[in-house]
């Protein structure tokens, strides 16, 4: 991986770039508008949002704008939007993509997902309705109204059901971070030509206070934000940090010009659990 733009050819060969954004818990209309636009004017290219997060319409108003602006081809900017988990089933499912593109105006998404998959925590028939709701994104995919279809929150578990369906997942957008790596699912996914996505990439914040961490940083002269970054990147691991602060935006996507060494990744590792939310699909 060399820079921000640069892309990786996910299962169905549509291109996704390496690094993302991601809006999640950015509410409030200004706020949302101006830091996708201060991300996409520090050259990401990889814009993430969710029906659930309550801004894909000022989300996408930021990226036709900024498009607008600087003469940006639609192409040239991916867009992810989600499913929530009350939408699940094949009707629902159809009716909230619907939604979604009222909100967002666009001719079409390069990334759809699940957000969150059924599961016998609140679904006695939790299987079935997830192949329901594959069904319904197949369909969706087959449309050309989205370029890919794909899954967040899913574990081998969810996903085998899926497998054995028409087209499987190209995406797990999955919460990775320090103590968190969630090795049996990140390695199911790629043996099995799914991209993993790391959502929360930075443990909520917590994660920056790490003294393990701290020591990395100061070794390879980074921010900690860096090094967590960079470590996700090396694991085959698309992240997508979240800030609305411009400098820390741009700040973390500089991990493209230094490499973490084995020995290091080992450490990072080894972190026992430090700032994952604690969340599961099977727990909610």
């Amino acid at each position: 991986m060399s820079s921000l733009t640069t892309r990786i050819e996910l299962n169905n060969h549509t291109a996704i770039p390496c690094f993302g954004y991601g809006t999640y818990k950015i509410k409030d209309a200004s706020e949302a508008y101006e830091s996708v636009k201060a991300a996409l004017e520090q050259g990401y290219r990889h814009i993430d949002t969710a029906a659930f997060y309550e801004n894909e319409k000022f989300v996408s108003d930021a990226i036709k704008d900024f498009m607008k602006e600087n003469n940006v081809s639609r192409q040239d900017i991916f867009v992810t939007s989600k499913v929530w988990k009350t939408e699940l089933g094949y009707d629902k499912t159809l009716a909230a993509f619907e939604k979604t593109m009222e909100e967002m105006q666009l001719d079409y998404l390069d990334l759809y997902l699940v957000h969150w998959p059924a599961s016998f925590a609140f679904d006695d028939d939790w299987e079935n309705t997830n192949r329901a709701t594959w069904k319904a994104m197949t369909e969706i995919y087959k449309s050309g109204r989205v370029k890919a279809i794909g899954v967040s929150n899913f574990l081998p578990h969810h996903l085998k059901a899926l497998m054995e369906m028409e087209v499987i997942p190209a995406v797990n957008q999955i919460e990775i971070n320090p103590g968190f790596l969630q090795k049996e699912t990140v390695d199911y996914c790629q043996e099995n030509g799914i991209l993993v996505e790391a959502w929360s990439p930075l443990g909520r914040g917590k994660s920056l206070s790490h003294p393990v961490l701290e020591e990395l940083a100061a070794k390879y002269n980074r921010t900690v934000a860096q090094i967590i970054l960079r470590w996700e990147i090396q694991h085959g691991i698309v992240p997508l940090p979240k800030s609305v602060n411009p400098e820390r935006i741009l700040q973390n996507a500089n991990v493209f010009d230094f490499e973490i060494a084995a020995g290091d990744m080992a450490v990072i590792d080894a972190i026992p659990p430090y700032g994952n939310s604690g969340h599961g699909p099977d727990d909610l």
